[in-house]
């Protein structure tokens, strides 16, 4: 499904941001991963995924490529677990913001329960296993944050980490692939922010974020939330939609740094 949704993204943002519908169906039926796979069965599951997609008659349409970042809905997402793979660990904790255009609109906060915890991890967190007893399990918390997720834009510090730990965790559990657009924190602050460093701790005391608590997941959020908003304040005014903000973070960065410096 991965494949599929990536490369859905490639092909439409090429054509602009929007392609025919017969077209996206035979893309679909290129791209699947089983002969035994429908068209209308991959269909729903890709805007199920969080891929934010319209069809608008006999058009697809990538929304990112034309909602402006500022009107853009950003979930800015941190998670602890109980180890650092995937395949051998598990989500202890979401804390997650919902913030447009510089206010917080929503959020979501939830431990789950976990049969272990290791003494690292609560010396790191300061999560104990008292604090994720009559935590809701996983499969009964995941789907409640898909649903607060929706198809808004996916931001984290270190993002890779974050989205593809609950994207493995959404497939463990039925919920699908994880195909929301998503955002770097790092990569959006070193292309618009002057920093010795540029770990989420480091930033929390150089911009004078000065959140008190570190290694928890809903006051990292709060944290990555703060960052987020004074890099946006540096992009230059030639960025204009989220795809834009997007690409942006992904240039290299001293060519990033010499456009906001352009304007």
């Amino acid at each position: 499904m991965r494949p599929l949704i990536d490369n859905i993204v490639s092909v439409i943002k090429k054509r602009g941001g929007k392609m025919e519908l017969e077209e996206f169906r035979k893309l679909i039926l290129k791209t699947r991963d089983s002969l035994f796979e429908s068209v209308d069965t991959l269909m729903e599951l890709v805007i199920a995924s969080g891929l934010p997609i319209d069809i608008e008659g006999e058009e697809v349409i990538l929304k990112t490529c034309f909602c402006p970042w500022r009107e853009e809905t950003f979930c800015v997402v941190d998670i602890e677990t109980n180890g650092s793979v995937p395949n051998r660990s598990q989500i202890i904790e979401i804390g997650a913001i919902k913030w447009r255009n510089g206010e917080i609109i929503d959020r979501f906060e939830s431990f789950a329960a976990c049969s272990y915890l290791p003494y690292q991890i609560s010396e790191i967190t300061g999560i104990n296993p008292e604090d994720l007893e009559g935590a809701p399990p996983l499969e009964k918390m995941l789907p409640r944050f898909k649903t607060f997720l929706g198809d808004a834009l996916f931001v984290a510090h270190n993002v890779s980490f974050d989205y593809n730990f609950i994207s493995h965790s959404f497939e463990r559990f039925g919920l699908g692939v994880l195909g929301n657009r998503r955002l770097c924190t790092i990569e959006l602050a070193r292309r618009t922010i002057e920093a010795e460093r540029y770990g989420l701790g480091h930033l929390n005391i150089a911009l004078d974020i000065n959140t008190l608590v570190h290694h928890r997941a809903f006051a990292d959020a709060i944290t990555a939330t703060k960052v987020l908003e004074i890099g946006l304040k540096n992009v230059p005014e030639t960025i204009v939609t989220t795809e834009e903000l997007i690409d942006f973070t992904k240039m290299p960065v001293k060519k990033a740094k010499l456009l906001a410096r352009s304007g």
